[in-house]
């Protein structure tokens, strides 16, 4: 059986090299909370939230995996991001240790996105009080 993915296993590009992934034919999985999808995402990305905030603070989706796998196929080359980077990351672990090959994290997420001038015109910036 093979060992149990962790966060070292995991592949982070950053949002250049993501873009030039999506170009060549990647499935972008946008895994922020809805809300945040709502307000503004990449273009074609597909939103399974990685975690909801409760009264408790942020809980995992209990459903994320199974949400994922109705709509993407273990085979399928996947470019996974949230806001910041650390949900996807997470979210990247899971997806590996389910039997998903073909996994990469988009290092500063959505946020980096934004900044780096990949947005196409209606994209917006959310607020993430985690980046400097």
């Amino acid at each position: 059986m093979d060992a149990i993915k962790r966060t070292e296993d995991v592949v982070t590009v950053d949002v250049h090299v993501a873009k030039d992934l999506l170009s060549s034919g990647h499935r972008y999985l946008d895994v922020r909370t809805s809300e945040e999808f709502k307000g503004s995402h990449i273009s074609d990305a597909s939103n399974v939230p990685y975690m909801f905030i409760a009264e408790e603070g942020k809980v995992k989706n209990p459903k994320f995996m199974a949400q994922v796998s109705s709509i993407c196929h273990k085979e399928e080359h996947l470019v996974v991001g949230c806001n910041s980077g650390g949900r996807s990351l997470r979210a990247c672990v899971d997806l590996l240790n389910a039997g998903y090959e073909h996994v990469t994290n988009m290092g500063g997420g959505y946020s980096a996105w934004v900044d780096n001038g990949l947005a196409s015109a209606g994209e917006i910036k959310t607020a993430c009080k985690f980046r400097p």
